[in-house]
């Protein structure tokens, strides 16, 4: 039984590891975004992808500034009715990033890694943003709209790390006042 599951974990990676490097095949996987970001990134969301931001905001950190791993979670919006979820792989720099995502246009069930995302919110928030379009070499012209980033990890570490700031500024602020 040990001997099935070692080779069924394994003919997973190679499998993983061989997407996108050819033609696509009878036997190929065919990946959603969210499968495929649950997997990669580590966090244990289920259901449609535009739920994931309300289902994280009490188990995980979310916000609105990309980190290497996170997942970014776009709104529903068009054809995207359930919404998309895409893993960040590298940030580029304050407003581009590049993520790996799964079932993404052009490439129906295909993974694609190390895709750039440029932010064009008015806010710098990540909130709107354009994702690169190969069939035109360039990114695509639709803006779409994103919920932010959910972090691995608990919400509990973040949230007495910012009250205790909050704190320090406020006792802070009280003594500079007297």
């Amino acid at each position: 039984m040990m001997k099935r599951i070692t080779a069924a974990v394994v003919a997973a990676s190679l499998g993983f590891f061989a997407l996108g490097s050819g033609p696509a095949s009878a036997d190929a996987p065919y990946w959603q975004c969210v499968t495929f970001a649950r997997m990669l990134s580590g966090i244990q969301i289920f259901g449609d992808a535009w739920t994931w931001w309300g289902q994280a905001t009490s188990k995980f950190r979310t916000g609105e500034r990309p980190e290497t791993g996170a997942v970014m979670v776009f709104r529903q919006n068009g054809r995207m009715s359930r919404g998309h979820v895409a893993v960040v792989s590298n940030i580029l720099t304050e407003r581009a990033i590049q993520i790996t995502h799964a079932n993404w246009g052009g490439s129906r069930g295909k993974v694609e890694e190390n895709v750039t995302v440029v932010d064009v919110s008015e806010n710098n928030d990540w909130s709107r943003v354009k994702v690169w379009y190969n069939p035109i070499n360039d990114l695509g012209t639709t803006v779409y709209p994103t919920y932010g980033f959910i972090y691995k990890g608990d919400t509990a570490a973040p949230d007495a790390i910012g009250e205790a700031l909050q704190q320090a500024s406020v006792a802070g602020a009280d003594i500079a006042s007297r």
